[in-house]
């Protein structure tokens, strides 16, 4: 009987020999896309309205990372304060598990306070927990009256037990050059490749400066750094990955440089995304981890 990862690269999707098909994708009478490489293809508009095109189970991984229901303003179509926000949350998340592959993964990057239930829907759902991801970010505001929130919570469910060992450098101090930690005296016996990848992620850096983030686009941006642990540790290259909410196209565009599929949707930017891949002058933070195969 063939293993997990066996039945998904069975399935995964074709290529012709200029750009991403879409046929083995999309139920009958799906809306084309409005931009295509070789690797992916891009839908402008409402997830509601995308994810019902696509047929079940074609999908190796979603990552999600929708608006945080703050009153901020992204663009015309976008919604950020809906009183009704963890009932819109379930539909979209009840839709993409439905695409998800047996074997598949789910993350979704939100604050703590929507991720808990939104964790417990995908358990009641009949995903597979696996982890709460801290990523540390420094500069969240002090709150009067709370301890200081300094970080996001990526959750991570799966429909089985797909994953891929990451290790990390062995932590150097910045001024000395030396290790920061002696390990008990067992520092030789230590792999040589790095530590194993902890669920708190201290070393993903903010996206601040022009040569990171379109120009284009106001609103936050992820650092390549967090989807490249995403896709590495779910994935292997030829896999398919879905982003429903990919804003600046920071999930596109590490699906490409990894040699992943990926059908994207985006409401408001979809411009600013083709616009990335045309000029393709966005650089992409440092990242010395090492995948294990």
């Amino acid at each position: 009987m063939p293993s997990t990862r066996e039945s998904r690269n069975q399935t995964r999707l074709k290529l012709d020999t200029g750009q991403f098909d879409v046929s083995d994708l999309l139920a009958p009478g799906a809306d084309d896309p409005v931009y295509r490489t070789s690797l992916g293809a891009l839908w402008s508009g409402d997830c509601l309205d995308v994810l019902p095109m696509i047929r079940d189970e074609v999908v190796d991984t979603v990552f999600a990372d929708p608006p945080f229901n703050l009153g901020k303003e992204y663009g015309e179509r976008s919604n950020d304060m809906r009183p009704d926000y963890l009932e819109w949350c379930y539909r979209w998340l009840t839709e993409c598990i439905r695409i998800l592959k047996p074997g598949g993964s789910f993350f979704v990057y939100n604050l703590p306070k929507w991720n808990i239930p939104i964790g417990a829907f995908l358990g009641n759902q009949g995903l597979e927990f696996r982890h709460w991801i801290a990523v540390e970010m420094s500069a969240c505001l002090p709150i009067p009256g709370r301890l200081h929130p300094s970080h996001y919570s990526l959750l991570y469910y799966s429909k089985g037990k797909t994953f891929r060992k990451i290790r990390t450098p062995i932590a150097l101090c910045r001024h000395c050059g030396k290790e920061l930690k002696d390990y008990g005296g067992h520092r030789q016996a230590m792999n040589p490749n790095g530590v194993n990848l902890k669920d708190v992620w201290s070393d993903i850096p903010p996206v601040r400066h022009r040569k990171f983030k379109s120009g284009n686009r106001k609103a936050n941006a992820l650092s390549t750094k967090l989807l490249e642990r995403v896709v590495e540790i779910s994935t292997t290259p030829g896999d398919l990955v879905i982003d429903p909410f990919d804003g600046s196209g920071t999930t596109f565009a590490v699906c490409e440089s990894r040699s992943r599929n990926w059908p994207g949707i985006e409401l408001d930017f979809a411009d600013v995304i083709i616009d990335r891949f045309e000029r393709d002058d966005i650089q992409s933070h440092r990242n010395d981890d090492f995948i294990e195969d």
